[in-house]
C-alpha cells in the first residue's frame, strides 16, 4: 500500500491505490504512529471503506486508530444525507461510549489525605465490571422514556441537576430516538444496568489538573492548575451492545435481499433512503439518549460519595459538569466538502466531535471559545482537555481523536504484562487503584497503549483540536 506524505502530521492513501476506492483515506499520524497502523488491519480497514455508496469526502484515521470491527477504532465516514447509507459498525457497537469531565474546588493537597477512603467509597456507589448492574427503582416505563428523553428525564427523577443539562452534547438527548424500534432482549438487558461502569477500557478517575497550556480557554472552561476534577469514561453498556447486534443482523439479511456485495460483511449497511437506515437510527438515538443518562447517574452517585467523604454538599465543594461527550455516534450535520455545503451522516467510530467556536451545538457558555474535547490516556497516564478549532471543520467533519490507542491486543497485554508491574508503576506515581477483575489491571496496562501525549500533539499539530489542560490520575476505579 503507497503513501503519499502531506505534512509531519498527515499521510493519503490515494483513491487509486486499491480497485474499487471512491476517495482517499487520510491519516493523522507521525511516522512511528503509522508504523503502528500498518502491524494490523488499521489501515486496510479504512481502505474497505472507501468502496461504501454514497460517500462524502475522504475516509479519515485518527492518530489513536488501531484495528476495529469492520472499521478502525479512532474513524471517521461521511455518507450523503440522501443518496448515502448508514452502517451500525461504522458507529461501533458500545454507542455513545463517551467521556465526562465534573470538576471540583478542591486542590490535590485537599484530597490526598482522604485518598483511599474516597477510593473505597467510589468503587462501593458506581458499580463496575462485566454485567455490573443496581437496581435504581427504575420501571420498564422509565426505560421508554430515558432511551426517548435522556438526561432531562432522569434528572427530573432526582438523579443528576439541570444545570448539567447545558455542558452535554445534545444536552443529553437526541432527538428522533423510537423505543419502538429495540429490541425486548435490549429492553430487558437496559433495565438495570443503568449507573454502572461495565469493564473494558472504561473507568472512573480522580484527577489532578498538572498543567495548563492555555489560561484563556481554562479560565472560560473553570480549570485551574492543580485543581481536581472526575472523569468518566463509559457508554451505552448492554442496552447499546444489543441494539449494535440486531441491527447487524438485520443488516446481513437486507444485504443478501438486495444482492448487496460488501468487501467485508462487517461494513453491513442500509440506504438512508430505506426504512432499515430510518429504524437504526432511531434505535442507535435510543442507545445514545441511555448513555448520557448513564453517565448523569454515575455523576449523581460521584457526587454524592465526595460529599460522604468530606462532609459538604456537591455545591459546597464546587462539582459542576465541564462537558459530557461521545465518540461512538452517527449525526446528521452540515459541512463544507469541496467548495459545496452538504447534509451528511457523520459516523464517529473512536473519534470525538471538536467543533470550533461561534457554532450553534457549542453550548452558550463556550460558545466564544470552542466546544471542550476529552481524550481519556490509558491507566496510569495521562488525559487531556482539549479544545476545538476551525481546522476540524476543513479537515475531519469537526472530528478530533478520542484517547490514546490500542497497540497490544487484551489477550497479549495478558500475556505480556505481569499485574505486579502495573500496579508497582500505579504505587510509584501515588495512585489508588480499585477494581473487580484482575486480569484488566494488565489488559488496561499503559504500555497496552500508545502515547497519549503524542497523539494529542498530533491532533493540536494538525489543527483540529487545541491543548488546555494536562490531568493525571490519582484515583483509579475500573471493572
Amino acid at each position: 500500500m503507497e503513501f503519499e506524505k502531506i505534512s509531519d502530521v498527515k499521510y493519503r492513501i490515494k483513491k487509486d491505490a486499491s480497485a474499487g476506492m471512491h476517495t482517499d483515506v487520510v491519516i493523522f499520524a507521525n511516522e512511528q504512529l503509522l508504523s503502528n497502523m500498518k502491524k494490523d488491519k488499521t489501515l486496510q480497514q479504512a481502505v474497505n471503506a472507501t468502496t461504501l455508496p454514497g460517500l462524502a469526502g475522504n475516509v479519515l484515521v485518527m492518530p489513536d486508530g488501531h484495528e476495529g470491527y469492520g472499521f478502525p477504532v479512532g474513524g471517521v465516514a461521511a455518507f450523503d444525507a440522501d443518496e448515502g447509507i448508514v452502517s451500525p459498525g461504522i458507529c461501533g457497537f458500545d454507542i455513545n461510549c463517551g467521556i465526562k469531565v465534573i470538576k471540583t474546588g478542591l486542590t490535590e493537597k485537599e484530597v490526598r489525605p482522604k485518598l483511599k477512603q474516597l477510593a473505597d467509597v467510589l468503587f462501593k456507589n458506581v458499580p463496575s465490571g462485566v454485567g455490573s448492574k443496581v437496581n435504581l427503582g427504575f420501571t420498564q416505563s422509565d426505560l421508554v422514556r430515558i432511551a426517548e428523553e435522556g438526561v432531562p428525564y432522569v434528572v427530573s427523577k432526582g438523579f443528576g441537576i439541570a444545570d448539567d443539562i447545558e455542558s452535554i452534547e445534545e444536552n443529553g438527548a437526541m432527538a428522533g430516538a423510537d423505543f419502538s424500534k429495540v429490541s425486548d432482549l435490549a429492553k430487558s438487558r437496559g433495565l438495570h444496568e443503568l449507573g454502572t461502569l461495565g469493564a473494558g477500557n472504561h473507568f472512573l478517575e480522580v484527577q489532578k489538573v498538572e498543567r495548563i497550556f492555555d489560561e484563556k480557554i481554562a479560565n472560560a472552561y473553570g480549570l485551574s492548575q492543580d485543581q481536581v476534577v472526575i472523569m468518566v469514561h463509559c457508554g451505552s453498556r448492554g442496552f447499546g451492545h444489543q441494539i449494535a447486534s440486531d441491527y447487524m443482523r438485520l443488516l446481513n439479511e437486507y444485504n443478501a435481499k438486495h444482492n448487496i456485495k460488501i468487501v467485508d460483511k462487517e461494513l453491513n449497511f442500509a440506504y438512508v433512503k430505506d426504512k432499515e437506515a430510518a429504524d437504526y437510527l432511531k434505535a442507535m438515538k435510543c442507545a445514545v439518549n441511555y448513555a448520557f443518562a448513564n453517565r448523569e447517574i454515575i455523576t449523581h452517585a460521584i457526587r454524592k460519595s465526595f460529599e460522604e467523604v468530606f462532609g459538604k454538599s456537591s455545591d459546597a465543594l464546587g462539582m459542576e459538569v465541564l462537558y459530557d461527550v461521545a465518540h461512538n455516534i452517527v449525526k446528521l450535520e452540515e459541512h463544507e466538502i469541496e467548495g459545496q455545503r452538504r447534509k451528511v451522516f457523520v459516523h464517529r467510530k473512536g473519534a470525538t466531535r471538536a467543533f470550533p467556536k461561534n457554532m450553534q451545538e457549542v453550548p452558550k457558555k463556550y460558545r466564544s471559545i470552542g466546544q471542550p474535547v476529552l481524550i481519556p490516556g490509558s491507566m496510569g497516564t495521562a488525559s487531556y482537555v482539549l479544545c476545538g478549532m476551525e481546522g476540524s471543520m476543513r479537515e475531519s467533519f469537526g472530528t478530533t481523536c478520542h484517547g490514546s490507542g490500542r497497540v497490544m491486543s487484551r489477550h497479549q497485554a495478558v500475556r505480556e504484562i505481569p499485574a505486579s508491574k502495573t500496579l508497582g508503576s500505579l504505587k510509584d506515581k501515588g495512585v489508588e487503584i480499585r477494581v473487580k477483575s484482575k486480569n484488566l489491571i494488565s489488559e488496561e496496562a499503559e504500555w497496552a497503549y500508545k502515547n497519549v501525549d503524542e497523539v494529542v500533539g498530533i491532533v493540536e499539530k494538525a489543527g483540529l483540536s487545541k491543548i488546555v489542560s494536562r490531568n493525571v490520575p490519582m484515583l483509579v476505579v475500573k471493572g
